[in-house]
């Protein structure tokens, strides 16, 4: 038999088929994919073959076979640095959800993600939620920041899943199309979905205010048919987001403005640190390249842990500023 897995609990993956059946299945024997050193060898969205095991009472299965992936969203392990978490398999888009303060979601998560995107071929949105909830301090804050990455060529969508509005737009965008909901705990990523198909009733959470920071109430993985011939894959709040698998001379290309740009460096190696006549750092002093994002790649580049949850947006313009000064 032959299904999608649409849930996974690490040891059982709950597996629909064509006609819309659900088995529970798990894993036959050790399970490795060529290539991929991963703590789950089997992600949601995956495609399988499975068996049914005739002995048992309940219609329970055995995973044989994982059919070839289109493409799939990792990220470091959190217990294990050597090895990558497979987050969802062949995604047709991903949005990111960003929250200015509530929780912060700070500029060197989103540019972690977005070159994780990039690096793994698949469409990133960015979404900036409770859109209702900002004073005009962080209202400028969360313009400017749409700015720079509609700039750069990223789609924004402003939201309030709260109060409904934006959620139509979001929707028109996910007809057809598997997409992948990701970004901090309490963002507000199953409220979102809740006001997408609002029959589906997820459990959510409101934000502690002495840490600023969402509960989890998404524990996995787990993906949904929706009403509107759409599937979403709605995934647990992530702190922090680690780059795996990337050589220092291909990180600039997964910042597109600088691979737009890269072409007319002096060097076909720079790494636009500190090489002269480089044409990223002609186009910072000129303004044409958000210092935030020389700051984020620098970051990358030289191997440096996010410091998850610990700069807000404007500590992390502050960084960038202090970069451009020196």
């Amino acid at each position: 038999m032959t299904g999608t897995v649409y849930k996974s609990t690490g040891s059982w993956y709950t597996v629909k088929t064509a006609d819309g059946t659900a088995f529970e299945c798990r894993i036959k024997g050790k399970f490795r994919i060529k290539g991929i050193k991963s703590t789950n060898p089997i992600a949601v969205g995956d495609h399988v073959d499975f068996e049914l095991e005739h002995a048992t009472d309940t219609a329970t299965g055995l995973i044989h076979h994982i059919h070839d992936r289109k493409n799939y969203i990792v990220r470091k392990s959190v217990n294990l640095s050597k090895q990558i978490h497979i987050i969802a398999a062949n995604i047709d888009q991903v949005f990111l959800l960003i929250t200015i303060d509530n929780p912060p979601t700070t500029t060197s998560f989103i540019d972690r993600f977005l070159v994780t995107s990039e690096a793994y071929g698949i469409e990133a949105i960015l979404v900036f939620n409770k859109i209702d909830t900002l004073a005009d301090a962080t209202l400028d804050e969360q313009l400017f920041l749409q700015h720079t990455y509609e700039e750069i060529g990223y789609q924004c969508l402003r939201v309030s899943a709260a109060e409904g509005k934006g959620v139509l737009p979001l929707k028109e965008l996910m007809v057809g199309k598997v997409s992948m909901f990701s970004g901090h705990s309490g963002v507000g990523k199953s409220t979102l979905v809740n006001a997408l198909e609002p029959g589906l009733d997820l459990k959510t959470s409101v934000i502690s205010q002495q840490s600023k920071q969402g509960q989890h109430t998404t524990t996995f993985a787990e993906m949904y048919d929706l009403s509107f011939n759409a599937k979403i894959i709605d995934t647990p709040g992530i702190k922090g987001f680690g780059i795996v698998d990337m050589e220092k001379e291909e990180i600039g290309g997964y910042f597109p403005e600088f691979f737009r740009l890269q072409d007319q460096c002096k060097f076909n190696n720079c790494l636009h640190k500190d090489e002269p006549h480089c044409a990223i750092k002609d186009a910072l002093d000129h303004d044409e390249i958000a210092w935030s994002r020389y700051h984020s790649y620098l970051q990358i580049l030289e191997g440096d842990e996010e410091h998850y949850r610990t700069n807000t947006y404007n500590e992390d313009r502050i960084a960038s500023d202090k970069t451009r000064e020196s």
